[in-house]
């Protein structure tokens, strides 16, 4: 693939992932009748995830700058990234399995969760792959 077809891609995928982060929570069943206010400062859990999605863009912006350069020091970055949001995306399992348990239908988020974790346990193995081989090389 071209590089300009890579960072596009990736560019997609960001505003793609940062869209569906502020309308998501407008279609949510207890949202709907709900104001903005509501909606973004009455729910500590979509706090949290806004918080947790930082990584996430770090690890875009390091890969997108990884195309152009590649480099030790990006990959790096991109394996803390993806390490960080396991551990983040723990978090968030927990308060399901504790705050919200008996509350509403948690296998959802549940099952998101897993699949989020499987994706950032790919990435951080890859990084890390590609990582050793880049050193091993110098």
């Amino acid at each position: 693939m071209k590089k300009p077809v890579i960072k596009f891609t990736l560019y997609i995928a960001a505003i793609a992932v940062l869209t569906f982060m502020l309308w998501m929570p407008h279609l949510e069943g207890r949202n709907v009748d709900a104001t903005l206010f509501q909606i973004y400062f009455n729910d500590p859990f979509l706090a949290y995830v806004y918080i947790a999605s930082i990584p996430f863009f770090i690890a875009i912006y390091q890969a997108i700058t990884f195309v152009d350069q590649p480099s030790v020091k990006a990959l790096r970055a991109i394996k803390l990234c993806a390490i960080s949001l396991i551990g983040l995306i723990v978090g968030a399992e927990a308060y399901f399995f504790t705050v919200m348990r008996g509350s509403d239908d948690i296998t959802g988020g549940v099952m998101m969760g897993f699949v989020l974790i499987l994706i950032s346990t790919t990435a951080a193995i890859t990084a890390a792959v590609h990582e050793r081989k880049l050193t091993i090389n110098k």
